[in-house]
C-alpha cells in the first residue's frame, strides 16, 4: 500500500518548523503568543485544499477539521491531536532545518555553531538511523520537532487518506492546539465541537513507543513573609525572607528531586523564586505516577517549610496547592480498546510496541479527564527543547503508516 506512495511528511515538517510558534509562559492571553496563529492559519488552509470542507481555526489558535467516514459501519469517532507551539526553553526564531541524507553514523556538527555536536555516543538512537535521512536545526535554535513532527505526520495522514479512498475508516477528527508547552493546550479546546469519542496525541519519541501513563501533577506556591526594617536598626527586628527561602531550598530532601529520581519515582522540584527581603514566593512542581503520593510529597515540603520557619517566630508562610493534571492511565484503563487498537496498528507497521510511562504530561492527560481518553503515540523526536534536537525521516514515515493502520483497525473492530 505504501510502496508507491510519495510521503510528504518531511517536506511539510521542514516547512512548518520555519514558522516561529514559541509560546510564552508569562503571558495571560490565549494563545500566549499571537505568532502561533500564523501556523494555525496555514494548516487550516492546507486542510481546505486537501478537501476537508469544515477545516478552520478559531480566535484562540486551535485548528479543527474532519475527515468524513467512508464505511457503512458505525465506527467510534477518533481524533488525532498535535500542538503547534514550541518550547520557551530555547529560541525558536529563524529555525533553519537541515536534511542530512544517508546518515553515516558519525558526529553531526551543526554549521552555525560548531560547538553543538549531535553524537551517537550521547544519542545512541542515532545508530538506528545509519543509512537513513535525519533532520536537524543549524545550531542556533531548537528544531521544533516537538511537536511540529506530530503536526506534519497528521497532515500527511490526511493527504494519504484523501488520495486513497479505498482505505476504509470511520469519521476522523483533527485538532491542532496552541500553548501545550506552557500547560495551557487544552484550556480553550471545545470538545463538544470536536465531537470525538477517543483521541490520540502525536507527541512521543522513539518509533514504537506507546504511552498511556503520565505523572499526576500539582503545583505548590510557598510565600515567605519576613519582617522588613532598616538594616542599620536590624538587630532583633529584621527577618530576611530571602535567607529563609535559601534555607528551605537547602533543606529539601535530595532523594525527592528530579536530579536523583527516574522511572516511576516522584519528586519535589523548585522552578521559580522571586521577591526581596520582606517577601519571597517560591513555586514548586510536585510529581508522581500515583496520585495519592502527591499529598505525601506536599506534606514533606510543608514540614520542611515549617521546620525552617520555626527558627524565625516573627516570620510567617503561606502554602497553596493547585491541581495541574492527573495520570491519564486512571481513565484509559476504563477504555482498553483505545490502547489495544494502537498496539495492533504498531504491530501491523512492523513495530514492537514499547509501553513506558511519561515523566511529564501531555495534552492527552487533560483531555482524558475532560472526557476524551487520549494516549500518546510516537513521532521520532529526539533531544527536544534543545539546539541538538533531531528527528529521523523514517520514523515520521513509519508514524504515518501506523496511523493509516490504526484507522483501519478501528473500522474493522466496529
Amino acid at each position: 500500500m505504501f510502496d508507491k506512495y510519495q510521503f510528504t511528511v518531511a517536506e511539510r515538517f521542514m516547512n512548518y518548523v520555519q514558522t516561529d510558534t514559541q509560546s510564552d509562559p508569562h503571558s495571560h492571553t490565549h494563545p500566549s503568543s499571537a505568532k502561533q496563529k500564523d501556523l494555525s492559519v496555514q494548516l487550516a488552509m492546507e486542510l481546505l485544499e486537501e478537501g476537508l470542507a469544515d477545516a478552520h481555526t478559531d480566535e484562540y489558535g486551535y485548528v479543527y477539521a474532519s475527515i468524513p467516514s467512508n464505511t457503512q459501519k458505525q465506527v467510534p469517532v477518533i481524533c488525532f491531536c498535535a500542538h503547534v507551539d514550541t518550547a520557551p526553553d530555547c529560541s525558536g526564531t529563524h529555525v533553519k532545518p537541515i536534511l542530512h541524507r544517508n546518515y553515516n553514523g558519525e558526529d553531526i556538527l551543526l554549521p552555525d555553531d560548531f560547538t553543538q555536536v549531535i553524537s551517537p555516543k550521547a544519542f545512541p538512537y542515532l545508530k538506528a538511523h545509519i543509512g537513513s535521512d535525519i533532520i536537524t536545526a543549524s545550531g542556533l535554535t531548537l528544531l521544533g520537532a516537538d511537536d511540529k513532527a506530530g503536526v506534519a505526520i497528521i497532515m500527511d495522514l490526511v493527504h494519504f487518506l484523501q488520495t486513497h479512498p479505498d482505505v476504509k475508516h470511520g469519521t476522523i477528527k483533527l485538532l491542532f492546539t496552541p500553548d501545550e508547552e506552557v500547560g495551557q493546550g487544552t484550556d480553550k479546546a471545545d470538545l463538544v465541537k470536536l465531537g470525538a469519542d477517543f483521541g490520540y496525541t502525536l507527541d512521543g519519541g522513539e518509533a514504537g513507543t506507546l504511552e498511556d501513563e503520565t505523572f499526576s501533577a500539582d503545583g505548590v506556591t510557598v510565600i515567605i513573609n519576613g519582617v522588613i526594617a532598616h538594616p542599620g536598626q536590624g538587630k532583633n527586628n529584621l527577618v530576611n525572607a530571602m535567607k529563609i527561602a535559601g534555607k528551605i531550598l537547602a533543606a529539601l530532601p535530595e532523594d525527592l528531586s528530579p536530579e536523583t529520581t527516574e522511572k516511576r519515582e516522584g519528586f519535589i522540584h523548585p522552578i521559580h523564586l522571586e521577591g526581596g527581603a520582606e517577601k519571597v514566593t517560591i513555586q514548586f512542581l510536585i510529581r508522581d505516577f500515583t496520585t495519592a503520593n502527591l499529598h505525601h510529597h506536599e506534606e514533606v515540603l510543608r514540614k520542611v517549610v515549617a521546620q525552617v520557619l520555626a527558627a524565625y517566630p516573627k516570620a510567617t508562610f503561606e502554602f497553596e496547592v493547585k491541581e495541574q493534571y492527573r495520570n491519564m492511565k486512571e481513565v484509559l484503563d476504563r477504555y482498553p480498546q483505545v490502547v489495544n487498537n494502537a498496539v495492533i496498528a504498531y504491530e501491523r507497521t512492523g513495530l514492537n510496541p514499547v509501553n513506558e510511562p511519561i515523566r511529564g504530561g501531555t495534552d492527552g492527560s487533560r483531555f482524558s479527564f475532560m472526557g476524551l481518553p487520549c494516549p500518546n503515540l510516537f513521532t521520532g523526536m529526539q533531544a527536544i527543547h534543545s539546539k541538538k534536537e533531531w528527528i529521523g525521516v523514517r520514523d515520521m514515515q513509519l508514524a504515518v503508516q501506523m496511523l493509516v493502520n490504526l484507522v483501519q483497525v478501528w473500522e474493522e473492530k466496529a
